[in-house]
Formats: structure tokens, sequence, C-alpha cells
């Protein structure tokens, strides 16, 4: 069924139903030696995964897990032990990273285990949801953070912060069009910009506790419960500081363009998981040094506030920050987005043209700005936040499947080569924590989560009309090839090859083993073939 699709980047003429271009010199099909490089070092790679992970969110609103939690002393209790859950899926999905060294991250591991249907759905609602609703969110944040000082005694105009958000977006989008290179120092230097502003929020922090500014963090205070503690409510602390720690699992996205992967994808992971829970933590101790519960929750951009009563004067550098923050967000999501939808397309699930990567620059042009445009279209919608809402519970439903993968894949290909294999008990915890937290999420809102599935099975006919279903009319077909034509013109881009000198020998022996699932759906019988 995706036999052809998936040996795309070797010859066309494979591609069943003829929904391909032919291969000719005027479309370049097949690259000539073009490839996606490798260009993402150790330090970009930590880039990639600190920059996702830290957004908007620990500078505005860190209080969704203190309104939950109930006190001061169980919200970092809650902060440290999320960081742990996350630790021990990062490590899971390291292993399945090396193990299936392809990029595109969880949507590859669930295709190639559970088969083609499985990891459609993963793609069909990020693509339809996730991605362009995230990205254009995250946006709208930077614009607001730069706008609002203009207007100090009345909300920002609508219409400017959604031309501002679309600003950045394009330039952003021309950025990565331009040079990964460009790309990941874009990525590094604005993860190390929110870094140092944390850094100085938790300075200040230690400051203040050095004046004895600590009431708070006192273990008496601390577990002061200002609300009656409720199971129910401690589970939304974990899933709200679960969701503080999205985007973990980017640098798995861009695995194929990592300087030997099965080094730095572990390396990268092992040193980003534990900084990123150090820095949450002693920000929020930083928090309620200056805050009390009370004020911290009456704010809504908890970092400006707590600069207005610290910093005086100077109290312009946190809006500052969080803008910072948010660009770099928005550049490291559409970085890792862009390698989801083209890594979709090179399996035949998306179209086509977003498998390929410019003659010269090899950047995938086309899946960034479809990534782009889809985001675009996103901010003249005034619907995306309810949206995130539905489809944010489907994202880490799918978590919890593809490290569910992993204990299949250790039990149905037991000898395959792992260069990192974990205890059997990290799969386990994370999955029992996952559970938990999505039987209650299930509980506690069921019409959210079910319109949450609902959006992901639309993708059920999509994927059996668009995917399965071979045989397409030949003008169907014939119009699909002119698309494709044009588009390659338009972006010259063609498709890539894999780069013979990949960093690692490993890597070089198991490219042709990257293109075959794990999961073999069974092959249809061939009528032609039975008859005398």
């Amino acid at each position: 069924m995706e036999k052809g699709a998936r040996h795309r980047n070797n010859t066309e003429k494979n591609h069943p139903g003829g929904s391909e271009p032919e291969a000719s010199p005027e479309t370049g099909s097949g690259g000539g030696g073009v490839a996606l490089k490798k260009e993402i070092g150790l330090v970009s790679a930590c880039g990639i995964i600190v920059g996702n992970i830290i957004g908007s969110g620990i500078f505005v609103s860190p209080k969704g897990v203190l309104e939950n939690a109930g006190s001061v002393g169980l919200a970092l209790i809650v902060w440290i032990l999320t960081g742990l859950i996350t630790a021990v899926g990062a490590l899971c999905y390291a292993e399945l990273g090396v193990t299936i060294p392809k990029s595109g991250g969880d949507y590859s591991y669930v295709k190639d285990i559970f088969g083609g249907l499985a990891g459609f759905l993963r793609l069909w609602i990020a693509v339809l949801v996730i991605y362009p609703t995230n990205q254009a969110v995250i946006a709208l944040t930077f614009s607001n953070y730069v706008l609002q000082p203009l207007f100090p005694t009345c909300f920002a105009p609508e219409s400017g912060l959604r031309l501002l958000a679309a600003i950045c977006l394009l330039l952003l989008t021309w950025v990565n069009c331009s040079s990964v290179r460009w790309a990941t120092r874009v990525q590094d230097v604005f993860t190390a910009g929110k870094l140092l502003a944390l850094g100085l929020i938790i300075v200040m922090g230690v400051v203040q506790i050095c004046k004895g500014q600590y009431f708070w963090l006192e273990p008496k205070n601390a577990f002061e419960n200002f609300q009656e503690p409720d199971v129910g409510l401690m589970a939304l602390a974990f899933l709200q500081g679960s969701f503080a720690y999205g985007g973990w699992n980017f640098l798995n996205y861009v695995t194929e363009e990592l300087v030997d992967p099965y080094k730095n994808l572990p390396r990268a992971i092992f040193i980003s998981i534990p900084l990123v829970t150090f820095v949450y933590v002693f920000a929020n101790v930083a928090y309620v040094t200056a805050l009390s519960p009370q004020e911290l929750l009456a704010s809504n951009a908890v970092a400006v506030t707590f600069g207005e009563k610290l910093l005086g004067v100077m109290a312009w550098i946190m809006p500052i920050s969080v803008a910072l923050s948010t660009f770099g967000g928005v550049n490291g999501s559409l970085f890792t987005s862009s390698r989801l939808f083209f890594a979709g397309a090179r399996e035949g699930h998306l179209p086509s043209v977003l498998a390929m990567i410019h003659v010269k620059r090899c950047t995938p042009i086309p899946a960034l700005l479809f990534t782009c445009i889809s985001t675009l279209l996103m901010l003249v919608t005034s619907d995306m936040y309810t949206l995130i809402n539905y489809v944010g519970f489907i994202n880490y439903f799918f978590y919890g499947v593809t490290i569910a993968g992993q204990i299949v894949l250790r039990w149905k290909k037991p000898d395959i080569p792992r260069p990192i294999k974990v205890n059997l008990l990290f799969p386990i915890i994370y999955l029992l924590f996952w559970a938990f937290l999505l039987v209650f999420s299930l509980w506690s809102e069921p019409v959210v989560c079910g319109t949450g599935l609902a959006i992901m099975l639309t993708g059920v006919p999509v994927y059996f009309l668009g995917v399965y279903w071979q045989h397409k009319p030949r003008c169907f077909n014939k119009f699909i090839e002119l698309l494709t034509l044009v588009s390659q013109k338009m972006c010259m881009v063609v498709y890539p090859k894999v780069e013979e000198d990949s960093g690692t020998e490993e890597l070089n022996e198991d490219v042709e083993q990257w293109r075959q699932p794990i999961y073999q759906p069974a092959a249809p019988k061939d009528k032609a073939a039975e008859e005398p």
C-alpha cells in the first residue's frame, strides 16, 4: 500500500497508482545527490529541546499548577515529579530515536510499529490542528508583549496583534527556508536569551532568600493549604505540569539532520530535560519569595509582576524577555513541525511535493511554506483556543501510544540493534502515570476529550481515500502530477537522497532498514499472477 511512497527517494516508477510525476531531467526527481544536511550539533540539539519546552508559560502563567495543587510546597513537588516523568518519557524516546533513526518523531515510530492508519491519525491531528494553532498562539503572545507597552491605558488592537504575528511567522519562515544553519543559530541565540532571563529571575530569588524573604518556603507555610486538598485537583495540577514540559520530544522530529544522532540525541536529552526541570523549579521558588500565593494567582503575567516588584525602573526587562522567548518558540516550532510534514509526505501520507528540498539550500521549502500558510489561516480564525483545548488530550494520548510501541517493539523485534536500551520499568512507569492522567481527563471533561477524539477520527476516511485507495481516476492523477511539477519549478525543489557519508558507520548500514516498517500489512493477492 505504501511501498511506492516509501521508496520515493530511490525511484518514482515504483509508486502505485501513478500519482507521482515521472522522473526526468526537467523535474530533477531523485535529487541528483541533493540531501538534508547534518548541521545540528549538540548545542543546537539542546537549543531545540530547551527552546521548544520553555515558551511563554513559565513567564506568564505558571499559576495553573499552584492553583490546583493547593499549596506552594505541593506545587513545587508537582514541578519536580513532572520533570522526572518527562525525563523518563524522553529516555524512552531516546531509545526509539536510535532504534528507528528517522525524522518524524512519534509519527514515524507509531507508523512503523502499529501501521499506516495509526501513523496517519497522529499526523492528521498534527497537520489539522496542533501545530498551526500552537504556532499561531505563540506568535500572538509575541506580538502582544511587543505592542502592549505602546498602549499603556488599553488593550492593543486585535488587527495589529494579528498583523505583527503574521510578520513574525513570515520572517522566521524565510530564515528557515534560507538555511538550516541560520535557523539553528536563531534558535541557539533565543534559547540562550530566555535562559538568561530565567537565570535573572532565579538570581533575584536567591537575593531575596539571602535577605530573609522566604516565608512561603518554610515547611509550615509551604504546605499551608489555601483550599481543601482534592485528588482530582492534584491530577489537574500534574496535567498542567505535563503540558508545561510539552516540546520535550521535538528533537526526534529532526533525527536525520543531527550530527552523529546515536550520540547526540541521547546526550541532548540528558542535558536538556534536567536543565529545564531545574529552571522551572527554581523560577517558581523565586516567584514565591516576592509574591504571595494569592498575588501569584491574581497576576496575568507573573514574571512581569515579579519584575515590577523587584526591578523598579528596569522592570521592562521582563516583557522583553517574554517576547524574545516566544519569538524563539515560533522558530523552533516551525523548524521541527516542517520536518514532521516532510516525513509524512515521504511516506505517502501527505502530498509528495512536501517531501522535496531546495536544490541548493537543502531546506524543505514546500513543507515550511505549508506550515506557515496553515498557521496564517489559524491566525484569522477566532476559535483556535477552543481547538487547542479539544486536541491537547489527543496529543498527550499519542505520547503514551508511542511509548507503548516501545514495549511492542521489544517483543516483536528483540534482536534489532539498540544503541540505547532503557530498563522496561521506564516505559511502564511512564504509561502508569499517563494512564492515570488520561482516565482522569476523560472523567472530568468527557465532552472536550470526546470532541478531540472525533476530530482525530475524521482522518480515517481521508486515509482510505487519499492513501489506501491507489487506483484513482487518471484525470485526478494527471492533475496532481501537474500541481507537483508546477510546485517543483516554483520552489526549485527535488526529492532528496540519503547522504553516503552520514557521519557514522552504523547509520550507513541502517539506511535501507529505515525505509521498511516494522509493521508489515498483508500483501494483496495478485489475481493475474494466479492465472495459468
